[in-house]
């Protein structure tokens, strides 16, 4: 967050949204985002002109969208990151091309395509590159969410990053919005997840599980992951180029120069407005953990990393039908029977959470539309006309070529979605 304005738990929110660049006929990738840039500022250097700044990302077809220093509330955001992508898109029309939403463009070939960032921070995207190869899906075809949430001390961060551990598995219950790419349902709809957690698996300890460990101290944390993450980089990066925080993959990472932790699971939406409403549904659930809403803090604490870790490979590619059968994980969110599906999880703590708020009907409509008709994979697989196959309650995708016309007509409805600030419907 800002080092300057020492933050407490929920004081403030720092939240980053990535989108492609692609062409407005064809929606084929534009590597163009440093134009982006520079009819801005005149260089290949961030829009910092207002309360949302723009940066690179690591492929010259991604541009970030981010608060411009933490945000006080979330309320204000969809209408302030919205008149953002309107402005980038009305500098994209004379150059052919626009913004697209979704973790991974669809028919993507980043073996062919892919076009490191190649201004200013580039020998660390460099760095990158020889090590792990960022020619491929997990790197170079990706669009994520980033929700930043500081804390004000040790005590704050174990607390915070206790809370965190539990909530990740079930994230892509929400958020998953990669169903398809190389023009193909994978049968996954969190595909973006899938291919993160494998991407770095050169240096495993670098990601882990995703699921980071327990740890609940910073002097802990940097003795249990970011010491192990160093020492697995070091061998292939002897000038310490990469010796830095963010080069933690897990799904939360603590950024202790910022004084925040930066949660990395989540897919990007259809427009802000659906983007915002998953983070405040995050937030207000986080906040019910801390609080000792449903069960001691000790508790939370104490969970075990494998099964969190397993949970998450589920969720990611089941999504929202996934099933939970373990009382004692439920429990921990007060559900009350021994087993749920995600979405009944979800149901049952954004409604005792985010919709019983002051602020809850400025979510309720993209929060419902979600627990209704899923997260914006099976939204985006059901206007494909992809098969759901299997029978009960947890129905398998059934892996298969699309047209590419039918891709396109959906992903074209997807931009319209994201440059008019509305919801994408099955």
């Amino acid at each position: 967050m800002d080092e300057r304005t020492p933050l407490h738990l929920f004081e403030g929110f720092g939240i980053e949204l990535e989108y492609m660049v692609v062409a407005r006929d064809s929606l084929s990738i534009a590597p163009i985002a440093d134009r982006i840039l520079e009819a801005v500022t005149g260089e290949f250097t961030d829009v910092e002109d207002g309360e949302i700044a723009w940066s690179n990302e690591l492929v010259l077809h991604v541009i970030e969208l981010k608060t411009n220093g933490p945000a006080g509330r979330l309320t204000p955001l969809p209408k302030l990151f919205q008149a953002d992508v309107q402005r980038i898109n009305g500098i994209l029309e004379p150059l052919g091309a626009r913004l697209m939403p979704t973790a991974m463009h669809p028919w993507m070939d980043p073996a062919r395509e892919t076009r490191l960032w190649p201004h200013d921070y580039s020998p660390v995207y460099e760095a990158f590159d020889r090590i792990f190869g960022c020619s491929g899906h997990g790197w170079s075809n990706l669009q994520s969410t980033h929700l930043n949430l500081p804390f004000g001390n040790d005590e704050e961060f174990g607390r915070l990053h206790a809370a965190i551990r539990v909530v990740l598995p079930i994230l892509p219950a929400l958020a998953a919005s990669s169903p398809v790419f190389e023009g193909r349902a994978s049968g996954i709809l969190d595909n973006r997840l899938e291919f993160y957690r494998n991407n770095s698996r050169r240096v495993p300890a670098v990601a882990g599980q995703v699921i980071p460990e327990r740890a609940d101290t910073r002097h802990a944390y940097e003795q249990e992951i970011l010491e192990r993450v160093y020492e697995g980089l070091a061998p292939f990066d002897p000038d310490g180029i990469l010796r830095y925080e963010w080069s933690n993959a897990r799904g939360a990472i603590a950024r202790f120069d910022r004084d925040a932790i930066e949660i990395r699971v989540l897919d990007i939406q259809e427009c802000p407005w659906a983007d915002l409403a998953v983070v405040a549904a995050i937030v207000s659930v986080l906040r019910g953990l801390i609080d000792e809403r449903w069960v001691p803090l000790d508790t939370v604490r104490k969970w075990p990393g494998d099964p969190l870790a397993a949970l998450f490979r589920t969720t990611l590619r089941d999504a929202e039908v996934s099933r939970i059968d373990d009382a004692g994980f439920l429990g921990l969110f007060g559900f009350p029977g021994t087993g749920a599906t995600a979405r009944e999880l979800w149901s049952h703590l954004v409604h005792q959470t985010l919709l019983s708020t002051p602020d809850g009907e400025v979510w309720r409509e993209p929060v419902e539309l979600i627990l209704e008709q899923g997260p914006l994979a099976r939204r985006i697989l059901r206007r494909l006309g992809v098969s759901e196959g299997g029978e009960g309650p947890t129905p398998a995708v059934e892996p298969g070529v699309v047209a590419k016309e039918r891709i396109a007509e959906v992903y074209g409805e997807l931009c319209a979605c994201l440059a008019e600030g509305r919801l994408f419907r099955a």
